[in-house]
């Protein structure tokens, strides 16, 4: 998992989940968890994106290596393993609990909705307080929640009243 995805929400292929549509309440009352889940992801991929120039390093030089650089090689290979498996797993924490990692240098995640009957995204990242963005689902911009979605107006969700 060296390389990290950066797309839109839902460009990738459709899952065989049910369809989840979570309201900025609840995105919001979620948000300590996947804050912490997100820290997990951004702390792993940190870990990879450390071990891997010294691991390409390594394996351009294979065959010059002392004995000492060839046990770090095949450390640095079996670290990498064992970290983007731990990767794949706090990833699919996140999306058991219907969140999708759109970034994962940055730990932005998405929040999926509906809004006017679009499919949309409530978007948070680390350094932000709260869930205080959203965007179309096939948009890359990242528009401010407007206030009166947040002062008692509901929030127009299709399937909902």
């Amino acid at each position: 998992m060296s390389s990290s995805p950066k797309r839109a929400f839902g460009s990738s292929a459709k899952s065989k989940r049910k369809e989840v549509n979570l309201d900025l309440s609840t995105a919001r009352q979620m948000l300590p968890l996947v804050r912490s889940i997100v820290q997990d992801i951004v702390d792993k991929q940190t870990q990879l994106t450390r071990l891997q120039p010294e691991q390409d390093s390594l394996d351009r030089h294979r065959h010059d290596l002392v004995w000492a650089e060839r046990e770090r090689r095949y450390r640095i290979q079996e670290e990498i393993v064992s970290t983007e498996k731990a990767l794949k797993v706090i990833v699919n924490e996140l999306t058991d609990l219907g969140v999708a990692l759109i970034d994962s240098e940055r730990g932005r995640v998405a929040f999926p909705t509906k809004i006017n009957g679009r499919s949309a995204v409530f978007s948070w990242q680390p350094g932000e307080e709260n869930v205080d963005y959203w965007s179309y689902e096939e948009e890359d911009v990242r528009r401010p929640i407007p206030n009166d979605w947040t002062q008692g107006t509901p929030l127009r969700l299709k399937g909902k009243s």
